[in-house]
């Protein structure tokens, strides 16, 4: 229990700052962070060592977050577009005043969830294209696409 518990103390920052930029949710990020350590216990004693422990828990993380969204059956549109970025903006009263604050976090959170899936896998976890593309079920010339539109929209709403 304590060796289990070092591994939880070492690792659930990295795993909730990805549940968080997934699920854009606070309470859904906490429940699918729990949810991966429930499941890294029940599978410790499948971790065979062929990568590090923290690339195995961040694998661990995404797949449940994948299988998750899958079984809930919120399949995305394959590309997203977007004709008026405030659309997405919680309450906003469309002001330059409501967009000045806005950090990057915050913009990611506005990203359709589809969209926000792929630009976070790719962009900010660093797996490649294809990877992406297989784990959402989608071309991998759509994860590039909602990529290229993702950033579009980000720098829209930061440069305002």
């Amino acid at each position: 229990m304590d060796a289990f518990a070092a591994l939880y103390r070492a690792h659930v920052g990295r795993v909730h700052a990805l549940a968080l930029r997934l699920t854009a949710d606070r309470g859904a990020a906490e429940e699918l962070t729990q949810d991966v350590f429930v499941r890294v216990w029940e599978r410790l004693g499948s971790f065979r060592g062929e990568s590090a422990f923290g690339t195995w828990v961040h694998r661990l993380a995404v797949n449940l977050f994948l299988l998750e969204r899958r079984g809930a059956g919120r399949r995305e549109a394959r590309v997203a577009t977007v004709e008026d970025p405030a659309a997405f903006e919680d309450g906003a009263t469309g002001g330059d005043d409501v967009l000045s604050a806005i950090d990057l976090d915050d913009a990611i959170r506005r990203l359709p969830p589809g969209m926000r899936a792929a630009f976070v896998l790719y962009e900010i976890e660093g797996y490649p294209h294809d990877e992406v593309a297989a784990q959402l079920g989608v071309a991998p010339g759509t994860v590039r696409a909602q990529c290229f539109r993702a950033r579009q929209l980000l720098r829209e709403w930061l440069d305002r």
